[in-house]
């Protein structure tokens, strides 16, 4: 690990990832690289979970290439010197602020959507001029091995390298100096790689996770409310750090609300075996959320699959705060429904809890809307809609508290592998005597009145 990472410090030092040319051309070659091996990307996630090629080109490699393209687009912008004011006790002389890469980067993906939480952060630290060393999820062993053979035959180790491998790898990568530190995955990993980062102070993007909820209030437009809810929470099924993972529906419509779900489901039509659905990613995880079923409190669903590693999708009624689905993020396709009553309960107990990613508010009444966007801490979401705020690349994406530190996407990718230099440069020609010695009642008096100005 040690002798990866002085190769890359070495090669960075040299300058050369630091031209815009130089930049440019390497985000066109990864997308040339993954378009080149998009067939061999859909065999490997579909070999792991059973992900449809639909599914990994629109969720995963879609964005990644949207990204690129974005990059692209704005890359000189992002990059150049910005000039800003220069107050009076500074005069004469010039500011700006120069964007420099931060150094050696490690990007650590998770297994969910392994090729979008790996490639996707590399485009922004390309974009910025740094060196890295990518860490995919070992869970998708297939997946894994697909990116590493993408990066080794497109990119020199000394630039972007692929480390495989399970916690002893992990471990033995966050215990050197890296510069900056993009992780993706549990709250609880993610605790472990900001204590490792504090070692040698690394500044971190940690993007996690927490129990997003959506709230259904009673003039909502109920039946699309259904449409998008299913979609977002059964994408990938469940296991989406966005995904609504409970909703509150007011008592009032909670009878109308459930029957539109139940009548949703079988519509879309969720089967592996037609590429509409996913496998469960492990035997472990599946036993983990067949523990939180609710046989009794069960809507639609809950049926099991061992040998096919499914669970379909399950709608839970009458669900409350000490039930085990609500006690972790449930990450699968259970959806726990809690009734309300009014508003001020939903914000008094959600406030409660971890800072979630997510959010999500389903009403027509836009007093409704503001007060929820605006009471509830969360990472981002969306008003009438779920998931689709990570599509748009101008919206920086990101956590807040245990949901995760810092964001991504579009310049807010560039600025998390960026260090902003602030420089003042100023003339030789003259100067103003004020700051020199010796102090007197006099200067003092100027010097106030120019920090007035």
């Amino acid at each position: 690990m040690q002798h990866i990472i002085e190769q890359q410090r070495a090669y960075f030092q040299s300058h050369e990832t630091k031209s815009i040319s130089f930049r440019r051309k390497q985000l066109k070659r990864l997308k040339q690289a993954i378009l080149a091996h998009e067939q061999n990307l859909f065999k490997a996630i579909a070999s792991d979970f059973q992900k449809s090629a639909f599914d990994t080109y629109t969720t995963e490699l879609a964005l990644v290439y949207h990204d690129i393209d974005i990059a692209l687009s704005n890359l000189k912008l992002w990059a150049q010197t910005k000039s800003v004011k220069t107050n009076l006790v500074n005069f004469p002389a010039k500011s700006y602020v120069v964007p420099e890469p931060l150094g050696v980067a490690l990007v650590i993906g998770a297994w969910n959507y392994p090729y979008q939480l790996c490639f996707g952060p590399i485009v922004p630290a390309i974009a910025a001029g740094c060196t890295v060393v990518i860490k995919p999820s070992e869970i998708p062993s297939a997946t894994s091995a697909a990116i590493a053979t993408l990066i080794k035959e497109s990119f020199p180790a000394n630039y972007i390298t692929v480390v495989e491998g399970g916690i002893p790898e992990t471990t033995a990568l966050l215990k050197q100096k890296f510069d900056k530190i993009f992780f993706t995955g549990s709250t609880y990993v993610g605790k472990i790689v900001y204590k490792a980062a504090a070692e040698n102070l690394t500044p971190v993007t940690l993007e996690l996770g927490g129990k997003s909820p959506a709230i259904v209030a009673k003039d909502a437009n109920l039946k699309m409310a259904a449409k998008r809810l299913v979609w977002g929470k059964f994408l990938n099924a469940g296991q989406t750090c966005i995904a609504p993972d409970y909703i509150w529906v007011d008592r009032l419509v909670q009878e109308e609300f459930l029957n539109l779900l139940v009548a949703e489901i079988p519509k879309e039509k969720f089967d592996v075996a037609n590429g509409n659905y996913v496998q469960i990613i492990n035997t472990r995880n599946l036993e983990r959320l067949e523990k939180m079923l609710l046989p009794k409190r069960t809507v639609i669903g809950g049926v099991v699959d061992h040998e096919n590693r499914t669970i379909s999708p399950t709608i839970l009624k009458d669900i409350t705060f000490e039930d085990q689905c609500m006690q972790e993020e449930i990450f699968g396709p259970i959806l726990p429904v809690i009734s309300y009553t009014d508003l001020d309960e939903v914000i008094s107990k959600t406030i409660k809890l971890p800072k979630p990613l997510s959010c999500y508010v389903f009403s027509s009444n836009q007093k409704t809307k503001n007060r929820i966007v605006k009471e509830i801490p969360f990472g981002g979401g969306g008003v009438n809609e779920t998931v689709m705020h990570i599509s748009n690349p101008h919206l920086p994406f990101g956590g807040t508290g245990g949901s995760g530190i810092g964001s991504c996407h579009g310049e807010a990718g560039f600025r998390a592998f960026s260090h902003y230099k602030s420089i003042l440069d100023k003339t030789t020609m003259f100067e103003l005597p004020l700051k020199y010695y010796p102090h007197t009642n006099k200067k003092l008096w100027w010097i106030k009145q120019f920090f007035k100005w």
